[in-house]
């Protein structure tokens, strides 16, 4: 039946947008990347139509988590932004090792790592954008 192939085709173009923070004892700290989360989900469509969150540590959802909600709510393309400013090792080796494991579980969806947001290229002009 032609439906199956049109909901398989759409499926297809849902791509899903994963902001991972280092998490926080602090909740207020936590609420902060999850105010941000909604914001962007609300910019981001037509392109990304899910915006989740996740936490490295501390905090819940887990990367694992977090993955597994954009493929529920349909993702078949998925991508990482660690929202952290430094290519520390959370960037260079925790996230990825994660992000592997979720891969493992999920062959059929595309995962990939976006550049940690302290390498955007515009990140200087934000900077300077905020200074008084």
């Amino acid at each position: 039946m032609n439906i199956g192939i049109t909901a398989s085709a759409d499926l297809r173009m849902n791509k899903g947008l994963l902001l991972v923070a280092h998490g926080s004892r602090r909740e207020a700290s936590n609420q902060e990347i999850k105010d941000l989360t909604m914001a962007i989900r609300a910019a981001a469509k037509p392109r990304y139509s899910i915006v989740e969150y996740a936490f490295l540590e501390l905090a819940e959802p887990s990367i694992a988590e977090g993955i597994e909600q954009c493929i529920q709510n349909g993702a078949y393309e998925i991508f990482v932004l660690p929202y952290l400013l430094s290519a520390g090792r959370h960037v260079t080796r925790d996230i990825p090792t994660q992000v592997d494991c979720s891969q493992q579980e999920h062959p059929g969806a595309r995962i990939r790592i976006l550049p940690h947001i302290g390498a955007f290229a515009g990140m200087a002009t934000l900077v300077l954008s905020q200074a008084p």
